[in-house]
């Protein structure tokens, strides 16, 4: 009787490690910002022609500066493509985002920047180290 309660606990002892802890309000925040700006970038490749997508204002999430709160109101009150479906899907998360910023995770803020031109251009991807370092 012995290997099988050894064998029980040790199965007990490992079903909690396998399940994820539950999301916290700043990854929640992270991941919708990735999801919002990934989503961006794929309607502005697959609409290059759409003049409404042309005159959207930019989505280059940095959910540390402050300025992106502003960013998200802009996006949300644009009058354009208010008929695309895939816009009013994208403009129902910025919202939801704003949301969770604004009321949900205030206290769980803690804003780095507020370079508003930031947020205009993608943030680069570096690969390496900095220049003069190896």
């Amino acid at each position: 009787m012995m290997p099988w309660t050894s064998l029980l606990l040790l199965l007990l002892a490992g079903l909690p490690a396998a399940w994820p802890a539950p999301p916290t309000c700043y990854s929640r925040m992270l991941t919708l910002s990735r999801e919002i700006t990934s989503e961006f970038q794929g309607l502005q490749a697959a609409e290059p022609g759409e003049p409404c997508v042309r005159y959207l204002p930019g989505l280059h999430l940095d959910i540390h500066n402050y300025c992106v709160l502003a960013k998200l109101r802009d996006f949300v009150a644009s009058p354009h493509c208010w008929k695309m479906a895939q816009v009013d899907a994208l403009k129902d998360k910025v919202r939801k985002l704003y949301t969770i910023m604004n009321s949900f995770c205030r206290r769980d803020l803690v804003f780095l920047s507020d370079d508003c031109s930031a947020l205009e251009h993608p943030i680069p991807v570096t690969t390496g180290p900095p220049e003069g370092q190896s």
